[in-house]
């Protein structure tokens, strides 16, 4: 009887632990435990089309992340997304010609701003625009453009 306890107990304890891992593995994934965090200064970039881009979404630099993407926004006039990255501090001399691409990491996976320095002796600092700038690659239109490219050629070959 007591040994049938001593089981049950370690079976709950284990149970419990996977839970507790459980929860902190989305808790990361999801980067909900950065929610609060923002400390960083902020830098706006405009895209023609962000694709799957999302709010919290990677700013890396050579493969290193250095912030987040804080808000994506419309605007209006010019029907570009205005995205507002947030820098960390520590990151404080990227130069104001540096560019930034939405990039996506994997062949599926997740969006995520991707930025280059520049050559220039200023720095970015809270409230800058990146000027240069580059969409992300939409996949649909990237097959639309194959098979109607595939389509030309293929009208064009015919001898009349």
């Amino acid at each position: 009887m007591v040994a049938i306890k001593k089981l049950e107990l370690a079976v709950g304890v284990f149970v419990a632990l996977g839970l507790v891992a459980f929860f902190m593995l989305a808790m990361k994934v999801s980067n909900i435990a950065e929610l609060g965090e923002d400390k960083g200064y902020k830098v706006t970039a405009r895209f023609e089309s962000i694709g799957g881009l999302k709010i919290r979404a990677p700013v890396s630099l050579a493969g290193v992340r250095i912030g987040r993407v804080a808000n994506i926004g419309l605007d209006t006039q010019t029907y570009e997304a205005v995205v507002t990255l947030s820098i960390d501090p520590q990151y404080d001399r990227l130069p104001t010609d540096s560019s930034a691409s939405i990039l996506t990491s994997g062949l599926l996976g997740e969006q995520y701003v991707g930025l280059e320095p520049g050559g220039m002796d200023t720095y970015l600092k809270n409230g800058s625009t990146l000027k240069l700038t580059q969409s992300a690659l939409v996949l649909e239109k990237l097959i639309a453009r194959m098979i109607t490219g595939a389509a030309d050629s293929e009208g064009s070959s015919k001898k009349p």
